[in-house]
Protein backbone atom coordinates (compact mmCIF):
# COMPACT_ATOMS: atom_id res chain seq x y z
CA UNK A 1 0.00 0.00 0.00
CA UNK A 2 1.43 3.77 -0.89
CA UNK A 3 2.04 6.14 1.49
CA UNK A 4 -0.18 8.27 -0.61
CA UNK A 5 -3.24 5.98 -0.06
CA UNK A 6 -2.69 5.99 3.99
CA UNK A 7 -2.27 9.12 4.70
CA UNK A 8 -5.06 10.17 7.43
CA UNK A 9 -8.10 12.20 5.80
CA UNK A 10 -10.41 14.47 7.77
CA UNK A 11 -13.54 13.64 9.76
CA UNK A 12 -15.66 15.58 7.07
CA UNK A 13 -14.32 13.64 4.33
CA UNK A 14 -14.56 10.66 6.10
CA UNK A 15 -18.04 10.99 6.81
CA UNK A 16 -18.51 11.89 3.08
CA UNK A 17 -17.01 8.94 2.11
CA UNK A 18 -19.54 6.89 3.93
CA UNK A 19 -22.39 8.68 3.04
CA UNK A 20 -22.00 7.99 -0.36
CA UNK A 21 -20.97 4.90 0.25
CA UNK A 22 -24.55 4.36 1.76
CA UNK A 23 -26.59 6.80 -0.91
CA UNK A 24 -24.80 4.62 -3.85
CA UNK A 25 -26.10 1.17 -2.21
CA UNK A 26 -29.35 2.28 -0.79
CA UNK A 27 -32.59 1.16 -2.48
CA UNK A 28 -33.87 4.35 -3.18
CA UNK A 29 -30.82 5.40 -5.16
CA UNK A 30 -31.55 7.31 -8.88
CA UNK A 31 -28.96 5.41 -10.30
CA UNK A 32 -27.46 7.41 -12.76
CA UNK A 33 -27.93 10.71 -11.19
CA UNK A 34 -26.42 9.98 -7.71
CA UNK A 35 -23.70 7.99 -9.45
CA UNK A 36 -22.43 11.23 -11.44
CA UNK A 37 -22.55 13.57 -8.33
CA UNK A 38 -20.84 11.05 -6.43
CA UNK A 39 -18.27 11.24 -9.84
CA UNK A 40 -17.92 14.94 -9.16
CA UNK A 41 -16.99 14.64 -5.55
CA UNK A 42 -14.56 11.87 -6.09
CA UNK A 43 -12.32 14.29 -8.65
CA UNK A 44 -12.91 16.99 -6.50
CA UNK A 45 -10.27 16.50 -4.01
CA UNK A 46 -7.18 14.19 -3.67
CA UNK A 47 -8.48 13.60 -0.12
CA UNK A 48 -11.77 12.58 -1.43
CA UNK A 49 -10.08 9.93 -3.71
CA UNK A 50 -8.01 8.98 -1.04
CA UNK A 51 -11.25 8.23 1.51
CA UNK A 52 -12.66 6.04 -0.94
CA UNK A 53 -10.15 4.10 -1.27
CA UNK A 54 -9.28 3.18 2.34
CA UNK A 55 -12.61 3.25 2.63
CA UNK A 56 -12.48 0.39 -0.20
CA UNK A 57 -9.64 -1.05 1.58
CA UNK A 58 -11.65 -1.72 4.71
CA UNK A 59 -14.79 -3.27 2.86
CA UNK A 60 -12.19 -6.04 1.65
CA UNK A 61 -11.07 -6.42 5.44
CA UNK A 62 -14.38 -6.54 6.73
CA UNK A 63 -14.92 -9.47 3.62
CA UNK A 64 -13.28 -11.61 5.81
CA UNK A 65 -15.89 -11.42 8.56
CA UNK A 66 -18.90 -9.37 6.64
CA UNK A 67 -21.50 -10.06 9.41
CA UNK A 68 -20.87 -7.89 12.61
CA UNK A 69 -17.76 -5.67 11.73
CA UNK A 70 -19.54 -4.36 9.02
CA UNK A 71 -22.87 -3.72 10.45
CA UNK A 72 -20.92 -1.76 13.11
CA UNK A 73 -19.17 0.45 10.79
CA UNK A 74 -22.11 1.36 8.86
CA UNK A 75 -24.67 2.01 11.93
CA UNK A 76 -25.76 5.51 12.94
CA UNK A 77 -23.04 6.61 15.25
CA UNK A 78 -25.45 6.07 18.52
CA UNK A 79 -25.44 2.29 17.71
CA UNK A 80 -21.80 2.12 17.22
CA UNK A 81 -19.94 1.89 20.05
CA UNK A 82 -22.50 -0.71 21.38
CA UNK A 83 -22.12 -2.83 17.85
CA UNK A 84 -18.42 -3.03 18.32
CA UNK A 85 -18.47 -4.09 22.09
CA UNK A 86 -20.75 -6.51 21.05
CA UNK A 87 -18.07 -7.99 19.22
CA UNK A 88 -16.35 -8.96 22.01
CA UNK A 89 -12.50 -10.36 21.29
CA UNK A 90 -13.02 -12.23 17.88
CA UNK A 91 -11.72 -11.66 14.98
CA UNK A 92 -14.34 -9.62 14.02
CA UNK A 93 -13.87 -6.74 16.57
CA UNK A 94 -9.65 -7.12 15.68
CA UNK A 95 -10.84 -6.80 11.96
CA UNK A 96 -12.94 -3.50 12.75
CA UNK A 97 -9.78 -1.83 14.60
CA UNK A 98 -6.93 -2.69 12.56
CA UNK A 99 -9.45 -1.46 9.29
CA UNK A 100 -10.07 1.47 10.94
CA UNK A 101 -6.78 2.44 11.94
CA UNK A 102 -5.85 2.83 8.49
CA UNK A 103 -7.84 6.02 8.72
CA UNK A 104 -5.22 6.96 12.24
CA UNK A 105 -3.37 10.10 11.50
CA UNK A 106 -2.33 13.24 13.17
CA UNK A 107 -5.99 15.15 13.70
CA UNK A 108 -8.29 11.87 13.57
CA UNK A 109 -8.71 8.38 14.06
CA UNK A 110 -12.64 7.28 14.23
CA UNK A 111 -12.38 4.53 16.77
CA UNK A 112 -11.43 6.76 19.06
CA UNK A 113 -14.95 8.93 18.06
CA UNK A 114 -16.99 5.85 18.17
CA UNK A 115 -15.43 4.64 21.21
CA UNK A 116 -15.39 7.67 22.99
CA UNK A 117 -18.01 8.02 26.26
CA UNK A 118 -19.87 11.08 25.01
CA UNK A 119 -20.48 11.66 21.25
CA UNK A 120 -22.94 13.49 19.10
CA UNK A 121 -23.98 12.84 15.24
CA UNK A 122 -23.91 15.34 12.42
CA UNK A 123 -25.92 17.92 13.76
CA UNK A 124 -26.57 16.47 17.28
CA UNK A 125 -26.40 18.72 20.29
CA UNK A 126 -25.83 17.09 23.40
CA UNK A 127 -25.73 18.74 27.40
CA UNK A 128 -24.01 16.38 29.79
CA UNK A 129 -23.54 16.71 33.62
CA UNK A 130 -19.82 15.48 35.02
CA UNK A 131 -19.91 13.66 38.84
CA UNK A 132 -18.59 17.41 40.24
CA UNK A 133 -21.56 18.89 38.52
CA UNK A 134 -19.68 19.97 35.27
CA UNK A 135 -21.60 20.91 32.21
CA UNK A 136 -20.44 19.88 29.10
CA UNK A 137 -21.88 20.66 25.90
CA UNK A 138 -20.78 18.87 23.26
CA UNK A 139 -21.30 20.59 19.56
CA UNK A 140 -22.12 18.58 16.34
CA UNK A 141 -20.04 15.41 15.76
CA UNK A 142 -18.19 15.88 18.48
CA UNK A 143 -16.74 13.47 20.89
CA UNK A 144 -14.78 13.06 24.51
CA UNK A 145 -13.44 10.61 27.10
CA UNK A 146 -13.80 11.46 30.83
CA UNK A 147 -11.13 10.36 33.40
CA UNK A 148 -12.03 11.13 36.80
CA UNK A 149 -9.85 10.10 39.75
CA UNK A 150 -8.59 10.95 43.05
CA UNK A 151 -5.50 13.47 41.38
CA UNK A 152 -7.52 15.07 38.71
CA UNK A 153 -10.74 15.61 36.70
CA UNK A 154 -9.71 15.22 33.05
CA UNK A 155 -11.84 15.56 29.63
CA UNK A 156 -10.28 14.05 26.59
CA UNK A 157 -11.49 16.28 23.41
CA UNK A 158 -11.36 13.63 20.82
CA UNK A 159 -13.16 15.71 17.96
CA UNK A 160 -15.20 18.29 17.37
CA UNK A 161 -15.88 21.10 20.11
CA UNK A 162 -17.39 21.64 23.69
CA UNK A 163 -18.57 24.23 25.84
CA UNK A 164 -17.63 23.60 29.33
CA UNK A 165 -18.83 25.45 32.88
CA UNK A 166 -16.82 23.80 35.44
CA UNK A 167 -18.82 22.67 38.54
CA UNK A 168 -17.11 22.63 42.02
CA UNK A 169 -14.74 25.00 42.75
CA UNK A 170 -13.99 23.83 46.24
CA UNK A 171 -12.96 20.48 44.49
CA UNK A 172 -9.01 20.38 44.84
CA UNK A 173 -8.17 18.33 42.08
CA UNK A 174 -7.58 20.59 38.53
CA UNK A 175 -9.89 20.26 35.96
CA UNK A 176 -8.29 19.57 32.51
CA UNK A 177 -9.31 19.34 28.94
CA UNK A 178 -6.98 17.24 26.73
CA UNK A 179 -6.52 17.25 23.39
CA UNK A 180 -3.32 15.94 20.73
CA UNK A 181 -2.10 19.57 20.70
CA UNK A 182 -1.88 19.92 24.68
CA UNK A 183 -3.72 20.56 27.67
CA UNK A 184 -5.80 23.47 29.04
CA UNK A 185 -6.05 23.94 32.84
CA UNK A 186 -9.29 25.75 33.73
CA UNK A 187 -9.33 28.62 36.14
CA UNK A 188 -13.08 28.12 37.67
CA UNK A 189 -14.41 29.41 34.37
CA UNK A 190 -16.41 29.12 31.63
CA UNK A 191 -14.66 28.32 28.17
CA UNK A 192 -14.94 26.84 24.47
CA UNK A 193 -12.62 24.15 23.27
CA UNK A 194 -12.54 23.08 19.42
CA UNK A 195 -10.47 20.96 17.53
CA UNK A 196 -9.32 22.67 13.46
CA UNK A 197 -7.43 20.97 11.22
CA UNK A 198 -4.16 22.95 12.72
CA UNK A 199 -4.64 22.98 16.14
CA UNK A 200 -6.77 23.22 19.47
CA UNK A 201 -8.63 26.43 19.13
CA UNK A 202 -9.54 27.99 22.72
CA UNK A 203 -12.23 30.61 23.82
CA UNK A 204 -12.63 32.18 26.85
CA UNK A 205 -15.80 33.59 27.89
CA UNK A 206 -15.74 34.05 31.51
CA UNK A 207 -12.70 33.96 34.18
CA UNK A 208 -9.35 32.07 32.42
CA UNK A 209 -7.45 29.25 31.30
CA UNK A 210 -3.76 27.70 31.50
CA UNK A 211 -2.73 26.85 27.72
CA UNK A 212 -0.11 24.29 27.83
CA UNK A 213 0.85 22.63 24.16
CA UNK A 214 1.96 19.15 24.21
CA UNK A 215 5.79 19.50 23.26
CA UNK A 216 6.57 23.01 25.18
CA UNK A 217 7.26 24.07 28.88
CA UNK A 218 5.47 27.38 27.49
CA UNK A 219 2.15 28.03 29.32
CA UNK A 220 -0.50 30.79 29.12
CA UNK A 221 -3.25 32.02 30.95
CA UNK A 222 -5.66 32.98 28.75
CA UNK A 223 -8.33 35.64 29.99
CA UNK A 224 -11.89 36.42 29.31
CA UNK A 225 -12.67 37.58 25.94
CA UNK A 226 -9.77 36.62 24.07
CA UNK A 227 -8.82 33.61 21.92
CA UNK A 228 -5.90 31.42 21.01
CA UNK A 229 -4.91 28.77 18.67
CA UNK A 230 -2.89 25.69 20.38
CA UNK A 231 -0.32 23.68 18.49
CA UNK A 232 1.49 20.58 19.90
CA UNK A 233 5.06 22.95 20.04
CA UNK A 234 3.42 26.13 20.48
CA UNK A 235 0.55 28.56 21.20
CA UNK A 236 -0.69 31.00 18.44
CA UNK A 237 -0.98 34.92 18.99
CA UNK A 238 -3.68 36.25 21.71
CA UNK A 239 -6.71 37.44 19.76
CA UNK A 240 -9.99 39.18 20.98
CA UNK A 241 -13.25 37.00 21.22
CA UNK A 242 -15.24 36.07 18.08
CA UNK A 243 -18.69 37.65 17.80
CA UNK A 244 -21.26 34.93 18.58
CA UNK A 245 -18.50 32.06 19.61
CA UNK A 246 -21.13 30.23 21.73
CA UNK A 247 -24.19 31.20 19.97
CA UNK A 248 -23.87 27.64 18.38
CA UNK A 249 -25.14 26.31 21.85
CA UNK A 250 -28.35 28.28 21.46
CA UNK A 251 -28.75 26.70 17.52
CA UNK A 252 -27.18 29.43 16.25
CA UNK A 253 -24.31 30.56 13.55
CA UNK A 254 -23.44 34.04 14.04
CA UNK A 255 -20.67 35.03 11.46
CA UNK A 256 -19.36 39.22 11.06
CA UNK A 257 -17.92 40.42 7.52
CA UNK A 258 -16.61 36.16 6.83
CA UNK A 259 -15.93 34.82 3.58
CA UNK A 260 -18.69 32.93 1.76
CA UNK A 261 -16.80 29.83 1.41
CA UNK A 262 -16.22 29.75 5.32
CA UNK A 263 -19.45 30.36 6.18
CA UNK A 264 -20.66 27.32 4.26
CA UNK A 265 -17.64 25.18 5.33
CA UNK A 266 -19.06 26.06 8.80
CA UNK A 267 -22.89 25.06 8.30
CA UNK A 268 -21.55 21.87 6.64
CA UNK A 269 -20.77 20.70 9.86
CA UNK A 270 -24.42 20.28 10.86
CA UNK A 271 -25.73 18.48 7.79
CA UNK A 272 -24.92 14.78 5.78
CA UNK A 273 -23.13 15.19 2.40
CA UNK A 274 -21.63 17.47 0.52
CA UNK A 275 -22.15 21.12 0.85
CA UNK A 276 -19.84 23.62 -1.24
CA UNK A 277 -19.71 26.89 -2.77
CA UNK A 278 -18.11 27.70 -6.10
CA UNK A 279 -14.71 28.96 -6.37
CA UNK A 280 -15.66 32.61 -7.96
CA UNK A 281 -17.78 33.61 -5.27
CA UNK A 282 -15.90 32.09 -2.50
CA UNK A 283 -14.31 35.36 -0.82
CA UNK A 284 -17.98 37.17 -1.00
CA UNK A 285 -18.62 38.82 2.59
CA UNK A 286 -21.44 38.01 4.62
CA UNK A 287 -22.88 39.34 7.75
CA UNK A 288 -25.65 37.81 9.87
CA UNK A 289 -27.35 34.80 11.92
CA UNK A 290 -28.13 31.60 10.49
CA UNK A 291 -30.01 28.67 11.82
CA UNK A 292 -28.26 25.65 12.83
CA UNK A 293 -31.03 23.26 13.17
CA UNK A 294 -32.24 24.01 9.49
CA UNK A 295 -29.28 24.15 7.36
CA UNK A 296 -31.43 24.44 4.57
CA UNK A 297 -33.69 27.46 5.46
CA UNK A 298 -30.00 28.96 6.36
CA UNK A 299 -28.53 29.18 3.19
CA UNK A 300 -31.56 30.05 1.34
CA UNK A 301 -31.35 33.37 3.14
CA UNK A 302 -28.52 33.78 1.37
CA UNK A 303 -30.87 34.45 -2.15
CA UNK A 304 -32.32 37.86 -1.61
CA UNK A 305 -28.74 39.82 -0.85
CA UNK A 306 -26.22 37.92 -2.42
CA UNK A 307 -25.50 36.91 -6.32
CA UNK A 308 -26.22 33.19 -5.95
CA UNK A 309 -28.48 30.16 -5.86
CA UNK A 310 -28.41 27.16 -4.68
CA UNK A 311 -27.64 23.92 -7.20
CA UNK A 312 -29.26 20.49 -4.97
CA UNK A 313 -28.94 17.59 -7.61
CA UNK A 314 -29.46 15.27 -4.60
CA UNK A 315 -29.82 15.43 -0.76
CA UNK A 316 -26.35 14.47 -0.88
CA UNK A 317 -24.52 17.42 -2.91
CA UNK A 318 -25.49 21.00 -2.44
CA UNK A 319 -23.40 23.71 -3.99
CA UNK A 320 -23.56 27.44 -3.82
CA UNK A 321 -22.98 29.19 -7.18
CA UNK A 322 -23.07 32.34 -8.52
CA UNK A 323 -26.39 34.33 -10.19
CA UNK A 324 -25.50 36.41 -12.91
CA UNK A 325 -28.52 37.87 -13.45
CA UNK A 326 -28.85 39.54 -9.95
CA UNK A 327 -26.31 42.26 -8.71
CA UNK A 328 -24.29 41.77 -5.62
CA UNK A 329 -26.16 43.68 -2.48
CA UNK A 330 -23.85 45.56 -0.08
CA UNK A 331 -26.93 44.95 2.65
CA UNK A 332 -25.80 42.25 4.92
CA UNK A 333 -27.92 38.65 5.04
CA UNK A 334 -29.64 38.46 8.15
CA UNK A 335 -32.54 36.17 9.66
Amino acid sequence: MSRLNTRPVSSRVLDAAIAWQLCLGADDCNGDAERTEFNAWYAASEEHARAWMQLGMLDQRFAIAPGPARVALMQSPAGVRRKIRSLGGGVASVLLVCGLSLFAGHRYLPIDYWMADQRTATGEQRTVRLADNTLIRLNTHSAMDVRFDDKQRRVILQEGEILVETGSHDDPRPFIVETSEGRLHALGTRFLVKREDDGTLLSVLQSAVAARPKHSEDEQILHEGHQMLMHRDSLGPMLALSPGADAWTRGMLVVENARLEDLVSELGRYRQGHLGVAPEIADLRITGSFPLNNTDLALKSLLPTLPVQIEQHTKWWVTVVADNDKPPSAIPAKL
